[in-house]
C-alpha cells in the first residue's frame, strides 16, 4: 500500500497518459521537499540539541497516538 504521493502519482499518470511528465514533476517535487528538510534540519541542528529534539518528538508522537486512541483527533 502505497502513501498519499503514490496514489496522487498514480491517479495523475492514469488521466494524463503523460508518463514522463508526472514522474519528472514528482521527482522534482521530492527533490525539492528533501532539500528543504534537510536544509532546515542542519541549520536547526546548530541550534537545538538532539535530545531535546528526541524528547520532543516521542512526547509529540504519544500525545497524538493517545488523542486517536480516544477519537479526540
Amino acid at each position: 500500500m502505497g502513501d498519499k504521493t503514490q496514489i496522487a502519482n498514480l491517479s495523475l499518470s492514469a488521466k494524463s497518459g503523460s508518463f514522463l511528465s508526472i514522474f519528472l514533476a514528482s521527482v522534482t517535487a521530492f527533490a525539492v521537499v528533501t532539500l528543504i528538510t534537510v536544509s532546515l534540519g542542519g541549520i536547526l541542528g546548530k541550534f537545538i540539541r538532539p535530545d531535546y529534539v528526541r524528547v520532543s518528538a516521542a512526547s509529540l508522537f504519544i500525545i497524538v497516538g493517545l488523542l486517536m486512541f480516544f477519537n479526540k483527533i
